[in-house]
């Protein structure tokens, strides 16, 4: 049984090669983070396993995979690229994601973006470097509240760097939770009480646009927020009226509807947003987790 990585990056396809195996099946790498969606049927030609990072694999390409039967996403936001009910029904290809690898990762991104936006660090970065002495009033975390919205793997990462610092923590979850030091409580109660939202939910047809409007307008005023997980979880429209109204402070932004972020986006031209290249599990630990789970994957599928 056959597998293509059809999307490696050169960190990724390192990883790869370091942690294969000789008796692994066959794994071919594709080393080109760029390819187009249309190139897939060729390039997974008698292959029935692809392994992919973040290239889009529409029903149509799927269907002219012909013996494509599983795929293989590096990471859990496969909606993102995919629609894994309709491949498995249409085109009788499993979809199999990897959770947890970069946990920590993650939640440190999310830590070091909200004090980002805390003390408006880029904003006074930039100002230095054209020339201008900006000073700005920073806000003071210790003992403020932050609300995440989701409470899985990272979120439980990212409360226990909150709690580290003397922050109080809320958790808001869709089905009941419990954690040490975190308290639990409704929707709209975490919106009105939170100093800094940050969230942590898998992008689903449920959770898109999560945050509207009407929940944007239930946060408390000067609210910071922080987003590592999916950009469609935010109207982004109404994050960009919120952000100049002054309503939301500062936002720090891993994730957006549309990656690459356009040059033209609204987001780009603010300066109380902190804008990062959907690189949040990019460090090594966690690419070796993520590979090593993948390599798995492939083993056990090829096992039968």
């Amino acid at each position: 049984m056959r597998a293509v990585f059809v999307d490696a990056n050169e960190t990724l396809a390192a990883v790869a090669r370091r942690l294969l195996r000789p008796d692994d099946p066959p794994f071919a790498i594709h080393a080109d983070p760029g390819i187009a969606p249309q190139d897939l049927p060729g390039l997974l030609s008698g292959a029935e396993i692809a392994v992919i990072d973040h290239t889009a694999l529409p029903r149509a390409v799927a269907r002219a995979c012909g013996g494509l039967r599983h795929v293989v996403f590096l990471g859990t936001g496969a909606r993102s690229y995919m629609d894994p009910e309709a491949l498995a029904a249409e085109c009788g290809i499993t979809v199999h994601t990897i959770k947890g690898y970069g946990d920590t990762a993650v939640a440190e991104c999310a830590f070091a973006l909200m004090w980002a936006a805390a003390r408006g660090l880029p904003e006074m970065d930039r100002a230095m470097r054209a020339g201008t002495w900006l000073r700005r009033e920073a806000v003071q975390l210790t003992g403020k509240t932050v609300g995440l919205v989701g409470f899985g793997g990272i979120a439980a990462e990212m409360a226990r760097l909150c709690r580290g610092i003397g922050m109080r923590v809320l958790a808001w979850n869709r089905t009941p939770k419990a954690h040490p030091d975190v308290t639990f409580v409704p929707l709209e109660r975490l919106l009105a009480e939170s100093d800094v939202v940050s969230l942590h939910l898998l992008l689903t047809d449920e959770t898109r646009g999560f945050l509207s409007a009407a929940r944007i307008a239930a946060m408390k005023p000067g609210v910071l927020l922080i987003n590592t997980a999916r950009g469609a979880l935010i109207d982004e429209a109404a994050l960009v009226e919120a952000l100049r109204s002054g309503h939301v402070a500062q936002a720090g932004l891993d994730v957006f509807t549309v990656e690459p972020l356009p040059a033209d986006h609204p987001l780009v031209s603010l300066p109380t947003v902190t804008l990062s290249a959907h690189s949040a599990f990019r460090t090594p630990e966690a690419s070796d987790n993520l590979i090593g789970a993948a390599l798995d994957h492939c083993r056990r599928i090829a096992a039968g």
